[in-house]
């Protein structure tokens, strides 16, 4: 069976103002998070505001790019190639929707370890996506 990569378009993201550094570190094979400088507490998906404490002093920080799925669902109606979407909860806190990709589909499971990928939409934008690691202990 063909990968997500090979078989399934990717969309163009929908661009934000200030979404900009997030993509360019994409682009270079890293993930951004924000941190709030007042609460602390690290949120994704980056945005202007803390959305825990409303502060606008938050920082651009890098993710280690790991977690774990917190949850997930493979579709697999119609004519298109299967795909799964999921939450993972990076390591560094933030539970992200997400796709995982490049592995056999009924082998993903809750807890798995996994770790982020890069694909490139139609437009040549580099997604953050995750595949399961080699250990799979959560």
């Amino acid at each position: 069976m063909p990968t997500f990569s090979e078989a399934r378009k990717i969309s163009d993201p929908a661009m934000n103002p200030g979404d900009e550094p997030y993509f360019a570190a994409a682009a270079e094979g890293k993930l951004l998070v924000k941190v709030c400088s007042s609460c602390e507490q690290t949120h994704h998906y980056p945005r202007a505001l803390c959305p825990f404490c409303w502060s606008s002093e938050v920082q651009w920080a890098d993710s280690q790019g790991t977690g774990v799925i917190y949850t997930y669902s493979v579709t697999r109606r119609g004519t298109g190639t299967p795909y799964c979407i999921a939450y993972v909860t990076l390591d560094e806190g933030p539970t992200i929707l997400t796709n995982i990709v490049d592995t056999d589909l009924d082998t993903v499971r809750i807890g798995q370890r996994v770790r982020v990928v890069f694909k490139t939409s139609e437009s040549g934008t580099s997604i953050p996506m995750f595949t399961p690691v080699a250990d799979n202990t959560p």
